[in-house]
């Protein structure tokens, strides 16, 4: 991992996708950098998910483009996006509840092809990252708590050394505490220089973290400013319901 730098390692440039002939996401153009948090705000329907599986290679990217380190990959596969550096963490603590801790690391590390005893050095660094992991390493990832769940589910992600962090309302259904300590991981990895794209319904627990904040509504950018910038809530509000232009 870098340190912060003024080039973005991921630039979406007028983004459209959806979901077959149904259109989401109509114009969308983001920035995220190394060592900083971008978070992409908006309410239920605006499109946040639906971009971020574009950038991942979940959905097809029906025109704009994608560029991830200074090369095009709004046609690449999703697997190939994954080696390249890019992890996405989907809404819902999606993980293999069957499965132990341990093993659900271990399987988010296969991608990068490592020995098994170099798989289990980057398990300790997860360990060291979320210390409720180790402590439960053994344990069915389904007997977890939901906020134990969601950091076994970024843990996994981080198994694959990501340069760009993709983070789906990583908030969703866990307690305000357990928010608090989820967003200070985040600000960990970003101190660390990963970049981070964030998606979040909650707006105070995102602009905690934020360096940078894209508000969209109906597919469209709607706001983009520097979170330094935002002195007041309310206008962020305002573009959270649609009620500002861009």
């Amino acid at each position: 991992m870098t340190a912060a730098t003024t080039k973005p390692l991921l630039s979406v440039r007028n983004l459209e996708s959806g979901y077959g002939d149904l259109r989401v996401v109509w114009d969308v153009s983001i920035d995220v950098w190394p060592g900083k948090v971008t978070a992409l705000l908006g309410r239920n329907g605006a499109g946040k998910t639906s971009t971020l599986r574009a950038i991942s290679g979940l959905n097809k990217v029906s025109a704009g483009s994608v560029e991830f380190d200074g090369q095009d990959i709004s046609r690449l596969p999703a697997h190939q996006r994954v080696r390249r550096g890019i992890a996405y963490v989907q809404e819902g603590k999606r993980v293999f509840h069957r499965q132990t801790v341990e093993q659900n690391l271990i399987l988010g590390g296969y991608v990068r092809k490592m020995r098994r005893s170099a798989l289990k050095q980057e398990v300790a660094r997860i360990y060291d990252l979320f210390p409720i992991l180790g402590e439960k390493r053994g344990l069915l990832a389904g007997s977890m708590s939901g906020g134990q769940q969601q950091m076994l589910a970024i843990g996994q992600a981080l198994m694959a050394e990501p340069t760009l962090l993709l983070l789906d309302e990583p908030s969703g259904g866990l307690a305000p505490v357990i928010v608090n300590e989820v967003m200070e991981r985040v600000n960990v990895l970003k101190e660390a220089g990963l970049a981070v794209l964030l998606v979040e319904q909650a707006v105070e627990a995102a602009m905690s973290v934020a360096d940078h904040v894209t508000v969209l509504d109906i597919g469209r950018v709607v706001m983009d400013a520097d979170a330094g910038d935002i002195d007041d809530l309310a206008v962020l509000r305002d573009a959270y319901f649609g009620r500002v232009g861009g």
